[in-house]
C-alpha cells in the first residue's frame, strides 16, 4: 500500500515535468520565427532554429498543402477577442448585456485573455438569453467587417496559397465559421459548440474546445497522416498543439506584427471578397477603452443629438451650417457656385414643361435631402421609400412616399416636379461603403434638367443607417456622433443631348450618372439593389 502512494505522486510529477518540456520546446520554436514585410514579398527573419524540421518559406508553394491554424493570433492581429465578444453583445443583444460585458473585464484582464475561465466567463456574459436568430444577424452583417479590417495581410497570403484549409479554435464555432467558410474558403472549423434552448443560447458549452477534443478532432480530419503546415502565433499557448501535429511550420510574431504596422493591414483592394454590405450601429471596433468611452458619452449624445435636430429645424440655412458645425457636425459643399443661375436654368427648360430641377444624388442616410437642401439654401421636396413617422415629423424639408407601384410613384415624380424642385435617390436604400447600388431608371425618364449630386458622410462612433434595426433611430444615431462631416458636391447640369429629351434611354441616363458619381466620390458602381442589400444583411426583401 505505501509502495503505491509513493508510485502515484511520481507519476504526477513525471507527467507535470513532460507537459512542461513540451510547452517549452514549443514557445522556443514560436519565439524564433515571425512574418515581416519587403517588397512584395513575406520573408520570415533568419534565426536558426533548434529543430531543423521547421521551413519558413512564404508563402507556400504548389498549391497542393493543407494548412491547419487558429483565427486567434494567427489570422487576425488582434491578439484579444473581447473586442469581438463586445460587438455581438451590443449589436446582438443591447447596450446592457455590452455594460455587463465591459464591468467584468478587469477580471478577464487578471485572469489573461487566453485564459480558459476568462474565455467562459466571455461567453456566459455574450450568450446568455441572446436568440439564435439575433446571432445568425450578427455573423452574416456585422462581424465580417471587423474580421476583414483585423486580417493580418502576411497570414491571409499564407493561408490563401494552402489547398486545404482548416481552423481549430478555443471560441465559439458560431461566431467565425461563417466569415471563415464564406470569405476565406475554410473548408472545415473546430471550436466549442453552444447550448440552445428553444431557440436562445444558454450560455454553456456543450461541447468544449479542449485539447483532448482538438486533438481527436484533427485525428478525425487527417487520420495518420499530418497537415502539411501549421499556421501558429508567438502569443496563443494553445498553438503548441499544433507545433506538434504539423509537418511544417509559420509563425506569426505578436511583436514585429505590431512593429510593422500598416504593412500587416489587409487592404480593402486585397479582400479576398468586395465588402458591399454590412450593418450595425457601432462603427469602431470595441476596445475596452473604446468601450468605455462609448458608455461615457451615451448621456452626452443623445442631448446633443436634440440640440442638432433642433438647430436643423428651427434655424434658417445659413445660421444652421454654422451652428450645426461649432456642435460638431461640419457640412462641405462644394459645386454649388459653378451651377446655372436660376435666368439660365428657366431659359433651358426641357418641352415636358416641368417647372423644377431633379437632383440625382446617391444615398448614405436619411438626412441626405435634408442637407442637399441645406447646402442649395432653400425647401426642396425629397421622395423616399418606407420613411418613419417619426423621420417624417422631424424632417425640416417636405417628404413624400413612393409605394415602389412604377407607374404611381412616376405620376407623383411628375405633379412634384411641376410644383418645383425635387432631390431623388435612385439607389432605393443606402449604402455605407465606399460603392454605388444599380441606379433606378425612372428618374431619367421623368426629367430632363437633371443635377447629379454626389454625397458622402463619415462618422466617428455610430453608422446612422441600418437594415436590421429601428429605422426611426437612424438620424438619431448619426446626430449622437461627437463628431461627423457631410459632403455635397453639385456636378453640373447634365448636357440636354445626354438626357432623354436627347434620344438617350433611361438606363443610358441612369448608368451614366451612376458613374459619374462613382468616379466624384471615388467609388466603385455594382449592379446590385436594395433588394440583395436586404437579402444578405437582414434576409427579407426588407422594406427600405
Amino acid at each position: 500500500m505505501k509502495r503505491r502512494e509513493k508510485v502515484f505522486p511520481m507519476v504526477l510529477f513525471s507527467m507535470a515535468a513532460h507537459w512542461f518540456v513540451s510547452c517549452y520546446r514549443a514557445a522556443r520554436k514560436i519565439r524564433g520565427y515571425a512574418f515581416f514585410r519587403v517588397g512584395n514579398s513575406c520573408r520570415p527573419q533568419h534565426i536558426s532554429s533548434p529543430d531543423p524540421s521547421v521551413t519558413r518559406s512564404c508563402p507556400l508553394k504548389g498549391g497542393a498543402q493543407t494548412l491547419l491554424c487558429d483565427i486567434q493570433g494567427s489570422l487576425l492581429r488582434s491578439p484579444s477577442f473581447f473586442p469581438f465578444f463586445m460587438l455581438v453583445a451590443f449589436e446582438g443583444g443591447n447596450p446592457l448585456r455590452a455594460l455587463l460585458l465591459l464591468l467584468s473585464f478587469p477580471l478577464i484582464w487578471l485572469l489573461g485573455n487566453q485564459n480558459e475561465l476568462s474565455l467562459r466567463i466571455m461567453v456566459l456574459i455574450t450568450f446568455c438569453g441572446l436568440r439564435t436568430r439575433d446571432m445568425d444577424t450578427v455573423v452574416r452583417a456585422v462581424l465580417p467587417k471587423f474580421y476583414l479590417e483585423s486580417l493580418n495581410l502576411h497570414s491571409y497570403e499564407v493561408l490563401a496559397s494552402a489547398a486545404k484549409r482548416v481552423v481549430l479554435t478555443s471560441l465559439p464555432r458560431v461566431m467565425v465559421e461563417g466569415f471563415l467558410r464564406e470569405h476565406l474558403g475554410v473548408s472545415d472549423v473546430v471550436g466549442a459548440e453552444l447550448q440552445v434552448v428553444g431557440g436562445y443560447y444558454t450560455g454553456f458549452a456543450s461541447r468544449g474546445a479542449s485539447m483532448a477534443v482538438k486533438h481527436k478532432a484533427i485525428k478525425d480530419l487527417f487520420g495518420n497522416s499530418k497537415p502539411d503546415v501549421g499556421l501558429v502565433s508567438s502569443c496563443n499557448p494553445h498553438d503548441h498543439l499544433l507545433v506538434s501535429h504539423c509537418k511544417e511550420i509559420y509563425v506569426v510574431n505578436e511583436q514585429q506584427s505590431r512593429s510593422s504596422g500598416a504593412g500587416s493591414l489587409m487592404p480593402r483592394g486585397k479582400y479576398p471578397k468586395p465588402l458591399v454590405f454590412h450593418d450595425g450601429r457601432l462603427a469602431f471596433l470595441p476596445t475596452p477603452l473604446a468601450a468605455v468611452s462609448l458608455f461615457l458619452w451615451l448621456p452626452l449624445g443623445l442631448t446633443l443629438a436634440i440640440v442638432r435636430a433642433l438647430i436643423g429645424i428651427v434655424l434658417p440655412y445659413n445660421a444652421a451650417i454654422i451652428a450645426g458645425a461649432l456642435t460638431g457636425v461640419h457640412l462641405r459643399v462644394q459645386g454649388l457656385s459653378n451651377m446655372d443661375t436660376t435666368t439660365t436654368i428657366k431659359s433651358t427648360r426641357s418641352a415636358r414643361g416641368n417647372k423644377g430641377v431633379l437632383y440625382a444624388c446617391n444615398h448614405r442616410t436619411l438626412l441626405d435631402p435634408i442637407m442637399v437642401g441645406t447646402a442649395l439654401g432653400k425647401p426642396v421636396t425629397a421622395v423616399t421609400y418606407s420613411l418613419s413617422k417619426m423621420s417624417e415629423l422631424i424632417a425640416p424639408v417636405k417628404t413624400v412616399r413612393l409605394t415602389r407601384n412604377r407607374e404611381r410613384d412616376a405620376d407623383t415624380m411628375r405633379r412634384l416636379l411641376d410644383e418645383g424642385d425635387l432631390i431623388v435617390c435612385p439607389e432605393g436604400t443606402t449604402c455605407r461603403e465606399p460603392y454605388l447600388l444599380r441606379f433606378s431608371s425612372l428618374f431619367a425618364e421623368l426629367a430632363d434638367d437633371i443635377v447629379p449630386v454626389a454625397v458622402d458622410t463619415k462618422v466617428s462612433m455610430f453608422h446612422g443607417t441600418t437594415a436590421t434595426g429601428l429605422k426611426w433611430l437612424d438620424p438619431v444615431f448619426f446626430l449622437m456622433n461627437p463628431w461627423a462631416e457631410y459632403r455635397v458636391e453639385f456636378l453640373g447640369r447634365v448636357p440636354p443631348e445626354l438626357t432623354c429629351a436627347g434620344g438617350c434611354t433611361g438606363w443610358d441616363v441612369a448608368n451614366r450618372i451612376q458613374r459619374q458619381l462613382a468616379d466624384a466620390l471615388g467609388f466603385g458602381c455594382t449592379t446590385l439593389t436594395r433588394k440583395d442589400k436586404y437579402l444578405m444583411l437582414a434576409g427579407n426583401e426588407g422594406g427600405g
